[in-house]
Formats: C-alpha cells, sequence, structure tokens
C-alpha cells in the first residue's frame, strides 16, 4: 500500500479501472473481479458518471451503480478509495458550479455513499471560469460530500493555472491528474509531467496496458474478441509495438509472471505515477495485472 501524495488516501498500487463494468462486463463478471481484487488486498476503485453511455441502450452510470451495489452487498463502502468523474456526461456535460453540484449528487446515489473520495474533472471546460468549477468543488468539500479533487486530459498550461488560482483564492486544489501514459503512448512525459513534479501532483495514469496491448493478447496474425480489437490492433500492431512484445515476453518469462504485470511494473516506476489504473473483464484478467513486480535498472531500461 502507498500514501498517495496531498492526502491522508492509502492505497493499492493498482487502481481497477470502472470503464468494463456494466459494459464489457456484466453485473455476474464484474462483481467477481470486484471481489478477487478486494480480497487480494485492492482497495482503489476508478468509475465516472459517463461509462457507459457509449454502449447501446445504456444512458451512463451503469458502472458506478454496480460498484455502489457490490459495496452495499459486502458492506465495505469505508474499506474502498472511490474515485468518479464528472464533466463528460451527455446529459451533465461541462464544468459550471451548478453542473458538477447536481452531478455529485447523482453519482453520490448510484455509489450508495454519502462522500466520494477523489473526484475529478473528466476533461477541461474552457467555456467556465477556473474559479467557477474550483468554488463548487470547494464548497462539496467542505460538506463532506467530496475528500479530494482532481484533474484529466487538462493541458499542462491549464493545470498550471487552475493550480495557481487555487492557490491565489484558497480554494480546493487538485491533487492528482488522471492522462494516457504506458509503454506505447509517452507524450506525457514530455507534456505535463514537469508541471505534477513542480507541484507534488500524484499521475495515477489510465489506459496503462494501452487498451489491452501490453498484456500479450495481440499477436501478429492472431484473432483477438474484443469491442476495441480493431482500434488497438491498428495503433500498436506493427513493428515497434511487436519489438515491445518481444522484451515484456523476456522479462516476464524471467519473472515467472504475466506481461500485464511487467508493462504496469514499468510505468509505476515513472516519476510523478501513483497506481496505474488498468481494467478487467473476467478472472483471469483480474489476476494478470494484480501482482506487484518491482523492476531493477536493467529491466527499466530494457523497457524504456
Amino acid at each position: 500500500m502507498i500514501k498517495l501524495s496531498n492526502t491522508d488516501l492509502t492505497i493499492y498500487p493498482l487502481c481497477l479501472g470502472g470503464n468494463v463494468f456494466g459494459y464489457s462486463a456484466d453485473k455476474e463478471s464484474s462483481e467477481a473481479v470486484l471481489n478477487f481484487y478486494a480480497e487480494n488486498g485492492g482497495n482503489f476503485i476508478d468509475t465516472a458518471d459517463m461509462y457507459s453511455q457509449w454502449a447501446p441502450g445504456h444512458i451512463g452510470g451503469e458502472s458506478e451503480t454496480i460498484i455502489g451495489n457490490w459495496m452495499k452487498k459486502r458492506g465495505n463502502r469505508s474499506q474502498m478509495v472511490i474515485a468518479t468523474k464528472v464533466g463528460k456526461l451527455d446529459t451533465k456535460p461541462g464544468l459550471k458550479a451548478s453542473n458538477i453540484i447536481s452531478a455529485c449528487e447523482d453519482s453520490l446515489k448510484r455509489l450508495g455513499s454519502d462522500y466520494i473520495d477523489i473526484y475529478y474533472s473528466h476533461q477541461d471546460d474552457l467555456d467556465t471560469p477556473i474559479e467557477q468549477t474550483l468554488g463548487a468543488y470547494d464548497s462539496l468539500i467542505k460538506s463532506g460530500k467530496v475528500r479530494y479533487i482532481a484533474a484529466s486530459n487538462f493541458t499542462h498550461e491549464r493545470l498550471q493555472e487552475s493550480l495557481d488560482i487555487s492557490k491565489e483564492l484558497n480554494l480546493a486544489s487538485y491533487i492528482a491528474s488522471q492522462d494516457q501514459y504506458n509503454l506505447m503512448e509517452r507524450e506525457y512525459e514530455s507534456t505535463l509531467r514537469d508541471t505534477l513534479e513542480k507541484n507534488n501532483l500524484s499521475q495515477i495514469p489510465f489506459y496503462g496496458l494501452a487498451r489491452g496491448f501490453l498484456t500479450g493478447k495481440y499477436r501478429p496474425g492472431a484473432s483477438v474478441e474484443s469491442v476495441r480489437a480493431t482500434g488497438v490492433s491498428n495503433a500498436y500492431g506493427n513493428e515497434r509495438g511487436w519489438r515491445m512484445l518481444e522484451k515484456l515476453d523476456q522479462i516476464a518469462k524471467e519473472r515467472n509472471t504475466s506481461i500485464a504485470s511487467i508493462s504496469l511494473a514499468w510505468l509505476r516506476a515513472q516519476r510523478t505515477v501513483a497506481a496505474p489504473i488498468a481494467s478487467a473483464t473476467k478472472l483471469e484478467q483480474i489476476k494478470e495485472i494484480m501482482p506487484i513486480i518491482e523492476l531493477n535498472k536493467e529491466e527499466l531500461a530494457l523497457l524504456s
């Protein structure tokens, strides 16, 4: 377990992604994954109000509802660190104060909780004054409905501006950022990382396994059954991707562990990263991503 900077939250160094719950993982499969995660030391779950509005017949909130019902069934809300997000749900878009307050109430109901541990701005809102957004969060924190706030998908300029305004106006301040970062997508290192390091913020990266590519299930000529398969293959099924899998294969074999756990170990070792996010739709997948591995300098250099 690790302490998240600027908070009193103690978290498992793998954040379980809830984007699949109620979408590619039905209620039964979702609860099986959640049970295994919690029974093996996991306590940090990431979701959003808009999961999974993109699926036919879905309106958003499905993931939060599954997580909320699961916590109620297990009676373990106080043991879990729950992060959710506001700003991208079709019916609750943006970061206006009234929208944040209303969306928070909706998320709390679905989660069956009277507080959210980390509440993210799911994306920046250029049409709403930063002061208004932070003021809404500040009121939620003072009322006990939110413990901490964080940002996702911000530019480094806008994130720094938000942090400066928080300090200037003595308002709630972002304690972390959630952005795409993995062995195949490393733009973060030249964009946001310096800003997080300068302000002592934690990175909690999404797509830690490059949408499943870094689990090793994608191979030349292989057919993968996944709603994301075509997009993943087009993005990473190339010479660079296959070379990366060869390196991961080598280390995983030497360590007698999964390729996924090695991929996440590399990410966890990078500056500013606290806990990468990875999701699982079935028990075999959660078992692959749960091991916490510490790579040596040679292994890290090989992958980097």
